[in-house]
């Protein structure tokens, strides 16, 4: 039986990347849903950056100041600070953290950025649960265990074709958001896979059941990215 090729999805675990070549892969593989030649043009990117600090479009809470002040306290660990499109707060990646940038049209699946949205959490709780973690949602996007949150959510679409997309903490260092009020919510916390489990949880162990748990939610197979087209992809990038 042929499969749907507008539900294939093609998996790249490209590993560590910095936040700038992550924006510029996510915009070029967008592009990609406009191309003819590319026959499977989903792409689940996972992958994990160095130390960032990213704000979205409501950005009031940091402006100019906010960002110096918050540079000279974390510069010399080297971590830089975006503006971004997507949507949500402020909000922290770095190593240890698992990003997922799901580039999809969503009018092969549904049409509606809040459905997205919710199924992207549905898939956090069932990759959680695999791990014997009762995670929910909240009246506040993300996924929950308890007051502490496990995965941010910020995303963008434009024309139904999604960007961004989720950060879910395996074994973050959480100190680093100990700097700012992650996704601008006062009087709750952070938390990983790591340290509700007591145990080192890589992100290598838990990409292969965050795409299983994806695939079921969101009701598509997936397929590994062709080397060729990587190679062709990054060179474009650079």
């Amino acid at each position: 039986m042929v499969k749907n090729l507008e539900r294939l999805v093609k998996v790249w675990n490209i590993g560590k990347l910095d936040y700038g070549q992550g924006l510029r892969l996510q915009q070029h593989l967008s592009t990609l849903h406009n191309s003819s030649e590319i026959p499977v043009k989903n792409t689940l990117l996972c992958l994990e950056h160095t130390p960032v600090y990213t704000v979205g479009i409501r950005a009031k809470q940091y402006g100019i100041d906010e960002e110096k002040e918050l540079l000279q306290k974390v510069i010399y660990q080297g971590a830089e600070f975006h503006r971004t499109n997507r949507g949500g707060l402020i909000t922290y990646h770095g190593p240890g953290q698992l990003v997922v940038y799901p580039i999809l049209n969503l009018k092969y699946f549904k049409p509606s950025m809040k459905w997205y949205v919710c199924q992207i959490e549905r898939t956090v709780i069932d990759l959680c649960k695999k791990f014997g973690l009762k995670a929910e949602t909240s009246p506040h996007t993300g996924v929950w265990i308890g007051d502490n949150k496990i995965c941010a959510i910020g995303i963008h679409g434009s024309r139904f074709i999604t960007t961004h997309g989720l950060a879910l903490n395996c074994n973050t260092d959480l100190s680093w958001f100990n700097h700012i009020i992650p996704c601008g919510i006062e009087g709750k916390g952070v938390t990983s896979l790591s340290r509700e489990l007591n145990k080192n949880i890589s992100i290598n162990e838990v990409i292969p059941e965050f795409v299983k748990s994806f695939c079921k939610v969101f009701e598509c197979d997936p397929v590994d990215i062709p080397q060729q087209e990587v190679t062709n992809i990054l060179n474009k990038i650079k």
